[in-house]
């Protein structure tokens, strides 16, 4: 079977993205690990597959390269939505369905930029104590449409982080058993600003960037860091990711990712 893909990516977080409004594809995990292969297949992060839904224009099935199924993406999520646009599948402004929820995307014209109205954050815990060799880390952990587990460093530190190290023991620390979490690590630069690194679940590596991870670090950030709406996110890509919200007693709302969503290449695979 012959199948048309695009290669994408949202800040450096790179994705095959296939129009599987026929349903032809049904093996969606054994076929994520197949593609995402960076030496056997396309190479990426994650497969994001695009389908029919009774709720918006259509629904975004996303899984990691290790083919396990990945719910929301933020990064990901930018991605299809330029798809879609792109492909005259969906307007400019769309709503689209993942997982649990419509999300609201927008394709701004010029530079390949999507905003994308996130899910309100939900199940924040601040200040878990965690012994990780001869540190005692302060994790804080929220779910922004997947979960994160979130740690500030000081200023100057996060370059150096051995991430495959202190990322892989966070990801799989027995206190977010049994599904694991995203484990993110943040300098604060600004009032407004902060540089990040994520190790991510079923990538299992560090990856160029997170889109879900900017939001759960922008806002948790806001809580322990005292960040201020928008915050600029400084990707490992070197992109820059914007992440707005409101605050207030009742948690955090009108949360919107943004940054760009570009085409790396376009092809055909027999699958």
């Amino acid at each position: 079977m012959k199948i048309q893909f695009s290669k994408m990516n949202g800040a450096g977080n790179d994705f095959v993205v296939i129009d599987n409004r026929s349903m032809r594809i049904v093996q969606r995990a054994h076929l994520a690990r197949h593609l995402c292969d960076r030496h056997r297949g396309i190479g990426a992060d994650g497969l994001l597959l695009l389908e029919r839904s009774k709720k918006a224009a259509y629904r975004m099935m996303y899984y990691n390269a290790d083919g396990s199924y990945g719910g929301m993406c933020g990064n990901g999520g930018r991605c299809i939505a330029s798809f879609a646009a792109t492909q005259g599948i969906a307007p400019r402004n769309h709503f689209f369905e993942a997982l649990d929820y419509v999300y609201r995307a927008q394709i701004r014209l010029g530079g390949g930029q999507v905003r994308l109205w996130m899910k309100p954050p939900r199940h924040m815990r601040i200040g878990n104590s965690l012994e990780h060799e001869d540190d005692i880390l302060s994790v804080h952990t929220i779910d922004t449409g997947s979960p994160h587990a979130v740690v500030f460093v000081q200023k100057g530190r996060l370059k150096g982080l051995d991430i495959e190290n202190v990322g892989r023991w966070l990801r799989r620390h027995a206190a977010f058993q049994p599904t694991g979490v995203n484990a993110n690590f943040v300098e604060k630069t600004g009032p407004r600003s902060i540089k990040m690194r994520t190790y991510e679940r079923g990538v299992e590596a560090e990856t160029q960037a997170c889109g879900t991870g900017s939001v759960a670090c922008s806002v948790l950030g806001s809580v322990v860091a005292g960040l201020r709406s928008p915050v600029s996110v400084a990707t490992r890509s070197g992109d820059i990711l914007k992440v707005s919200f409101v605050r207030s007693d009742d948690g955090f709302q009108e949360v919107v990712l943004e940054g760009p969503a570009t085409v790396s290449f376009k092809g055909q695979v027999d699958v």
